[in-house]
């Protein structure tokens, strides 16, 4: 069995989170193919449990070390000194180099799959594997779009992390084999923002564990009786979805109570910040950490995604839709994903339309709605069909489909 080196930003397991979803998913296809040597941090301390998970996970060697995240963000300000993205001294670690060259000067290694910009770094001195980067998300237009909604200093630190690391992700494009995103419409931005590198950009879409996220299950509700729950689901301490659940508690909720007094909207995700936390009352509730988002998926009358600031393909949103639930989402949020509106899901461009919708559902609720959300998902978004697109990135296929200028 060949061997491939696999570099993660934060621990691929457990699978409970968006990046986390998708580089776990990637770590168990690659493992089915290749004695794969994983190196990754743990940012939560909690994580450590899993150690033994991955370990039996993988044939070859695991490489876990802690990144402590408060000395990472102060290290990472020695990128404004230095000219480099703030991102790259935020992973950059002795210890993980020292472990990569060790790896590659011991081990017949000839392919490597970097996860994240973040991770490249430890792959650009060693030109002579075949290295591909999964960017996941084009981060740099994420930086952009965050900095439209700070004040100063933060909208400079962000527009500047925005234009250099959007620097950084062309040169890693431009010297790497090829590079991935998480869709089509993700990959296409950066072709056009990137344009001298686009006959190596390709994407693969996020999938959906069918059988894990099914309707068909039983799960016992964990909202109180006679109540109707709008649903939001995420890490609540990331900045996009803070932004979200704040604004849709603001705009949008009260109006809705005011005419559905039954009706709840429940924000469900661990590490909710104290922004999040201040929301509850008034029929708002914030539950932080749940062991299974399932059952409240599965007792929820509608799932909202009201995101403002997004990149790539939302899992909550796949999530929701592979439960069988009416999913109303903004047209952030619905970037990437390939669902017809008004059939498979709904969309909302601002409050008065997600009053609108959502009013309509509970007044006369479409059921045919969620059937066909389940349907879309059964046939665009499994893991395996997914994946195959990376079999042929990794010489694993003939079939090698690359980019719209027909170029391997």
């Amino acid at each position: 069995m060949e061997e491939l080196l696999y570099l993660v930003h934060r621990i691929p397991y457990p699978p409970n989170k968006g990046d986390k979803i998708r580089s776990h998913h990637l770590l168990k296809h690659l493992s089915q193919h290749f004695k794969v040597h994983l190196g990754a941090f743990v940012d939560d301390p909690d994580d450590w449990k899993y150690a033994q998970v991955l370990t039996g996970m993988v044939s070859g060697e695991v490489k876990l070390l802690p990144l402590n995240t408060r000395l990472a963000k102060f290290c990472s300000a020695t990128g404004l000194l230095s000219g480099d993205p703030l991102t790259l001294p935020y992973y950059r670690n002795v210890e993980m180099q020292r472990w990569v060259k060790q790896v590659l000067a011991n081990r017949p290694v000839r392919q490597a799959v970097a996860f994240s910009s973040g991770m490249a770094q430890y792959l650009e001195p060693y030109p002579e594997l075949r290295r591909i980067v999964d960017f996941v998300d084009m981060d740099s237009d994420k930086w952009r779009q965050y900095s439209k909604k700070k004040s100063w200093p933060m909208n400079w630190v962000y527009r500047r992390e925005a234009r250099t690391l959007l620097d950084y992700e062309r040169h890693i494009a431009g010297c790497f084999d090829a590079s991935t995103f998480v869709s089509d419409a993700e990959a296409a931005l950066f072709r056009q923002r990137a344009p001298e590198c686009a006959n190596r950009v390709d994407y693969f879409n996020n999938g959906v564990d069918l059988d894990y996220f099914s309707p068909g299950h039983e799960y016992e509700n964990p909202y109180p009786s006679g109540e109707r729950v709008l649903v939001f689901t995420g890490a609540m301490d990331y900045w996009a979805n803070v932004d979200a659940v704040s604004w849709f508690a603001r705009e949008v909720f009260p109006a809705l109570r005011a005419q559905f007094t039954d009706l709840n909207f429940c924000i469900v995700g661990s590490n909710p910040t104290a922004e999040v936390l201040a929301l509850a009352g008034n029929g708002i509730v914030v539950t932080g950490s749940v062991a299974d988002i399932r059952p409240y998926l599965a007792h929820a009358a509608i799932s909202v995604a009201p995101l403002r600031i997004a990149r790539g393909i939302q899992n909550k949103v796949l999530e929701a839709m592979s439960m069988a639930r009416t999913v109303i989402v903004s047209p952030q949020a619905l970037e990437g994903i390939t669902a017809q509106t008004g059939s498979e899901l709904l969309l909302a461009c601002d409050a008065a339309a997600f009053i609108t919708q959502i009013a309509a559902q509970l007044s006369r609720p479409d059921k045919e709605i969620g059937v066909a959300a389940r349907m879309r998902v059964e046939q665009s978004y499994s893991w395996d069909n997914s994946l195959q697109r990376v079999d042929a990135l990794l010489g694993l296929s003939s079939d090698v489909r690359f980019n719209q200028t027909g170029q391997p």
